[in-house]
């Protein structure tokens, strides 16, 4: 019988919880250590359409990315997904800023999708990656090859005149941690959103600044992270989510 509490064990080893950020809130958000577990689904949200495929897929454990619960709950709606997953009986573990950090978490995942050697922190913090690319790229050329790699719909990027060879990175919402790529030496700056300000500061420090998308960045973790559990739990039943998508479309 494999339990609950041994996916947190398998979790901690992937992405020990401590190295999350003060304010996040990972860990096991729904159900209890001691159930045992039928099957797992893989996924950075644990959304609605998630909910239906997991129990399409007989499993009662979602592991997310992203936190189930993350502020404060002031009431539990019935159309919440909360109520949704106790409904189900579906268990739910969250690895947030410490599978960002983790060694072979999201950044890392990210910076090999892109082909990217020498890779190392890009602060003290872990939350970002350096690496560099094979050979210098325009900046045509290096959104395009984050487009194609990400299958992103889109990529937003400003140019810069010299080719791009070092490249700093954070998956998600890392447009805060522009200073710590322009501190690392860094020609260019990958993430996954960032505020119209952060535009103006790379344009003036003349660093790269590309964006594609929260969803596309992380997503490059979901495969990896479930090839990690079944090689610690080899009779666990892993899915890897086929309807997680940030709903978004672009023309």
């Amino acid at each position: 019988m494999i339990t609950v509490e041994a996916y947190m064990k398998a979790m901690q080893t992937i992405a020990p919880f401590e190295l999350a950020e003060p304010w996040d809130n990972p860990g096991l958000l729904i159900g209890g250590g001691d159930r045992e577990v039928c099957g797992v689904v893989v996924a950075l949200d644990a959304t609605s359409a998630v909910i239906d495929e997991a129990v399409e897929q007989g499993a009662n454990l979602i592991v997310t990315h992203h936190p189930v619960i993350f502020s404060p709950l002031k009431s539990i709606g019935a159309d919440s997904i909360p109520w949704k997953l106790v409904q189900a009986g579906i268990s739910v573990i969250s690895a947030h800023t410490n599978l960002d950090i983790a060694e072979g978490g999201v950044n890392d995942a990210l910076a090999e999708q892109l082909g990217l050697t020498n890779v190392r922190p890009m602060n003290e913090s872990g939350l970002g990656r350096v690496g560099e690319l094979p050979a210098p790229m325009e900046s045509a050329a290096f959104a395009a090859l984050v487009k194609e790699r990400l299958q992103a719909p889109a990529v937003r990027y400003h140019a810069i005149g010299d080719k791009v060879k070092t490249v700093a990175l954070c998956g998600g919402s890392g447009g805060d941690y522009l200073a710590d790529a322009i501190q690392s030496g860094a020609q260019a700056y990958l993430t996954g959103e960032c505020k119209h300000h952060i535009w103006l500061e790379a344009a003036e420090a003349g660093i790269l600044l590309a964006e594609a998308g929260h969803y596309h960045t992380e997503a490059v973790i979901v495969e990896p992270l479930a090839k990690r559990l079944r090689d610690m739990l080899p009779q666990a039943v892993v899915h890897v989510s086929k309807r997680c998508t940030d709903g978004v479309s672009a023309l």
